[in-house]
């Protein structure tokens, strides 16, 4: 038998339904092109990019040809710092799971916005790329771009850092290192827009030849004690390097630990806090609170 009231909770469940559907889809976090055309060196019309998605979850991607970032802002607790996070992949795929989306995740739920960096890949097969420059500049437009939408994004255009996983550590250290004041003449306000990051954050990177001074950007260092030896062995060299050039760093290595850990579920011991370690560097540096 027909009841007066069942249209009624039937249009209630839909409309409850469809109001979840609708946050749900409000809660994704917002892809954002860095050119709104194709970027400088790229073709016209690039080819299709390819995905795919590993046993254990994690998503790569490959034949990067519109460089992007993926926002995560913090819906509560905002601190005003934000970082650019550069996933590794061999210069050939971007993990992007692991070494992204997990950490800018776990930043924006502590008050740190995460813009997650999708850059040109140098050694894909028959890449036109190359890593010191077009990489690179992926990696400087996205700083660039951060801050020329800081206000919009409550972010402080003086707290945004970079960081990289292993080829995308050598993205963000080249990022530390070649920096500029933008071009003031530019037609592009976010080309106006200094390239330099506040700090930096390098998890177990590729290591490029660096030009460190005082002015080189405070570090954030971690490896694994079983990691191949020119980073188990050339990022402490890196930190005291760092340290004779009167350039502010922390070091971690973890006992036991080979490359590639991320930030993963499975992740356990102390290399499952290293994250917590970086949040706690970035706070006694002061990039947690607003300067004078």
């Amino acid at each position: 038998m027909y009841h007066p009231h069942t249209r009624h909770r039937c249009l209630v469940l839909f409309a409850a339904m469809f109001l979840t559907a609708g946050i749900c889809a409000a809660a994704e976090p917002q892809v954002i092109r860095l050119w709104d055309g194709p970027a400088p060196g790229s073709p016209a019309v690039p080819p299709e990019e390819t995905e795919r998605v590993t046993p254990g979850g994690d998503h790569v991607l490959s034949n990067v040809h519109v460089p992007s970032i993926t926002v995560y802002l913090p819906s509560e607790g905002a601190t005003g710092a934000a970082v650019v996070i550069a996933p590794g992949g061999g210069h050939s795929s971007l993990w992007i799971t692991h070494e992204g989306y997990n950490e800018a995740a776990w930043l924006a739920e502590h008050g740190v916005a995460a813009f997650v960096l999708k850059y040109r890949l140098a050694r894909m097969e028959g890449s036109p790329y190359k890593i010191e420059e077009h990489s690179l500049q992926d990696a400087q437009r996205a700083i660039r771009m951060i801050r020329a939408r800081s206000q919009e994004w409550g972010v402080d255009p003086n707290r945004i850092g970079v960081m990289g996983f292993s080829a995308g550590g050598e993205i963000a250290s080249l990022a530390a290192d070649r920096y500029d004041a933008g071009n003031s003449q530019s037609s592009d306000p976010i080309e106006r827009q200094s390239s330099k990051p506040a700090f930096q954050a390098l998890i177990y990177p590729a290591i490029p030849q660096l030009t460190l001074n005082a002015d080189t950007p405070p570090a954030f260092l971690v490896c694994g004690e079983k990691d191949r030896q020119n980073i188990s062995e050339g990022l402490p060299e890196l930190y005291l390097q760092m340290k004779r050039a009167n350039v502010s760093a922390e070091l971690h290595v973890f006992a036991g630990v080979g490359h590639g850990f991320g930030l993963r579920d499975r992740l356990t011991g102390p290399v499952s806090h290293w994250l917590e370690h970086f949040r706690g560097w970035m706070d006694a540096s002061g990039f947690l609170t607003a300067g004078e």
